[in-house]
């Protein structure tokens, strides 16, 4: 099965490294790149009491972009972390799909889409709309934590973004207003290898829209209704999901600012899980500086007899009760001077939250982990060739205006 999962990674692979960026015969273009973050992270506590610290290869991921003309493109992003974190990595408060207080492996298949966009006058009104149909996000929420500054993955994931389904997405786009619409199959992967349930495609659908009322400012509110989505057979509570933010990015003469604020809400019909989430990051020259405040709320799972780990699939018996997780994070980033088109940026980041029983006679905190607060510390280098990673989950007319200015900086973060 891994063999198979792999041979369209590798083909991809091999063009991303080889493409670089280059025009293709008519009007067409094709960029390519890959990175990866080698990092040690510390943790204090872990589940059962006690600290750790582990090094990783995170986020190594191959990416292409093309397209043929203003109709035709194409995003795509291989990612190998089953191959490096194939048990995670340590990220108190982080869980989903089997994982708790790890992040879990994204699949080999990323991201795999492929859109027609077009253009029309309605009167007065110019109007592009797309339609695009692959692998990859549906149109809800904020975007992809690998794409933003903090490179600790926030709680909220799950009730954040809706990512890694088979999705049809079409988009309409007129003056400062975008309307996107969606289906997808509703069951996320248990494993890196994993393809989605095509049977169940179409059982799950979202609504973005998204304004644009000044230069590098967006506002966006989604809904969501996922069926199912941790259990694979469709067996599962449904999530019924909303989110609201509001995101600058642009640049103020030699300085990039970037900020993201959000809230998202998830019914899964037994529990109400709420998040609110607010970061920022500034830039000058080759140096980034970022923060981040979370406040969000999670189940809590049964665990197996590894800790790190819950019942796969999810039954409706296996969640505990509730906890809040408050946490600040802060960072810094040096993009080191290197060849063009190569990037090797030193990180460091460290977090402090609290954890906190919403529903305490189900879990303890404290009995669990050995106290209610918790810190973090990571050490990292990113290393990279070609393109950036880019915005993802926003295809064709949803694409986000260019915020006006290149380079490491804000918009590529890392």
């Amino acid at each position: 099965m891994t063999r198979r999962v792999l041979s369209p990674l590798g083909a991809l692979a091999l063009v991303a490294l080889a493409g670089g960026a280059a025009p293709l015969s008519g009007q067409g273009h094709v960029s390519a790149g890959a990175s990866a973050l080698l990092i040690f992270d510390r943790v204090d506590p872990i589940p059962l009491g006690g600290a750790l610290g582990e090094v990783r290869v995170v986020h190594p991921v191959a990416m292409l972009h093309a397209s043929l003309g203003q109709r035709l493109s194409f995003n795509g992003m291989a990612n190998f972390e089953g191959l490096t974190i194939d048990d995670g990595q340590l990220a108190p408060g982080v869980a989903g799909e089997g994982y708790a207080d790890r992040r879990h492996p994204h699949t080999y298949l990323h991201e795999a889409v492929a859109t027609f966009e077009h253009s029309a006058s309605l009167g007065n009104a110019d109007i592009a709309y797309s339609i695009s149909a692959g692998k990859g996000f549906a149109p809800y929420g904020s975007d992809d934590p690998m794409s933003r500054p903090v490179i600790r993955y926030p709680v909220n994931h799950h009730l954040a973004q809706v990512l890694e389904r088979l999705v049809a997405v079409a988009a309409v786009r007129s003056g400062p207003a975008g309307l996107e619409a969606a289906l997808f199959n509703g069951d996320e992967p248990d494993g890196p290898g994993q393809w989605p349930k095509a049977g169940r495609f179409g059982d799950s659908w979202s609504l973005r829209l998204t304004l644009y009322p000044a230069g590098g400012v967006e506002l966006q509110g989604s809904i969501a209704s996922v069926t199912s989505p941790e259990h694979r057979d469709g067996g599962g509570l449904d999530h019924s999901q909303r989110s609201v933010s509001a995101r600058l990015e642009r640049a103020l003469g030699t300085h990039r600012v970037y900020g993201l604020a959000e809230l998202a809400r998830s019914d899964d019909e037994a529990f109400v899980f709420h998040s609110f989430l607010a970061e920022a990051a500034w830039g000058t020259g080759r140096h980034r500086a970022h923060y981040r405040f979370e406040r969000t709320e999670r189940p809590e799972e049964q665990r197996l007899l590894d800790p790190w780990r819950t019942p796969r699939p999810h039954h409706d018996f296996s969640n505990l009760g509730i906890t809040r997780w408050s946490l600040h994070t802060v960072g810094y980033a040096f993009d080191a001077p290197v060849p063009r088109r190569f990037e090797l940026t030193p990180i460091v980041e460290a977090s402090i939250g609290r954890i906190r029983a919403l529903t305490p006679d189900s879990f303890d905190p404290e009995l669990f982990y050995g106290r209610d607060t918790f810190w973090t510390v990571s050490l990292g280098v990113r290393i990279g060739w070609g393109a950036r990673l880019h915005r993802m989950g926003r295809y064709g007319a949803a694409a986000a205006p260019d915020p006006g200015f290149a380079g490491a900086g804000i918009e590529h973060i890392h």
